[in-house]
This record gives structure tokens, sequence and C-alpha cells, in this order.
């Protein structure tokens, strides 16, 4: 089996486990054929994404004990639908992006140089 690539084309890392993120909930920003919201960019969640996002629908901060989700807080490494990340972006409150966790196929949404301008160098 092939392991899946990161946007710089060497293996992609996990982007979090606590909390738990991912479209299969293993800590890393892998995509399928029902992950319709592409979940690939590995970002560092700031108040400011939450804030539009929370906007747009998609309250993130909120706990939902149902889904054993514990909402987020600024400074969570999260999986992004790449195209949540895009429209962040264009609103100008796109987090960082941990480059070695966001998979490739994020390019088909994003572009290299804008994920680049806005990478968090992981220690």
């Amino acid at each position: 089996m092939t392991k899946p690539k990161n946007v710089l084309g060497t293996e992609l890392i996990a982007c979090c486990t606590s909390p738990m993120t991912g479209y299969y909930r293993d800590g890393y920003c892998r995509t399928g054929s029902q992950d319709y919201g592409a979940h690939v960019v590995c970002a560092k969640i700031s108040s400011a994404f939450l804030e539009f996002t929370k906007s747009q629908g998609n309250d993130l901060s909120t706990p939902i004990p149902h889904y054993n989700f514990s909402g987020l807080r600024p400074g969570d490494h999260w999986c992004l639908c790449a195209s949540r990340w895009q429209e962040a972006l264009n609103a100008g409150v796109a987090p960082q992006v941990i480059l070695e966790a966001t998979h490739v196929r994020a390019l088909e949404i994003v572009s290299f140089s804008d994920l680049k301008q806005y990478r968090y160098e992981l220690n």
C-alpha cells in the first residue's frame, strides 16, 4: 500500500491526535471517496478562523458530546476542508498550515504558494 504524500511530496505526517482529527479520525488529513469536503489541510486553529467558520455555519468551537467532539480552541491542530481554508484566505483569516501534514490533494483546491505563505514551522 502506498503511503499518502503531503504537499511537499514527502510522506504525510500526523496532524493531531489530541484532539483526534482527520476525516477518518486517525490523526491524519487523509481523504477518500466518501470525504466530500476534502479534509486535507492541517491547520493551526486561530480565534479569527473559529469566528469566521462559525459565521459560515460551521461552529468548530462548541463541544458536541454526542459525537465525542470537545470543540476546538486557538492553537489546536485540525484537518480542515481545503475549500473552507481557501474561503478563510479570501476573507483574510486563514489559519497557519502545517505543510508536512497537509495532504497533496489540497493542491487541487488551493495553491502551494498560498499554503507556503501561511506555513507553520514544526519544532
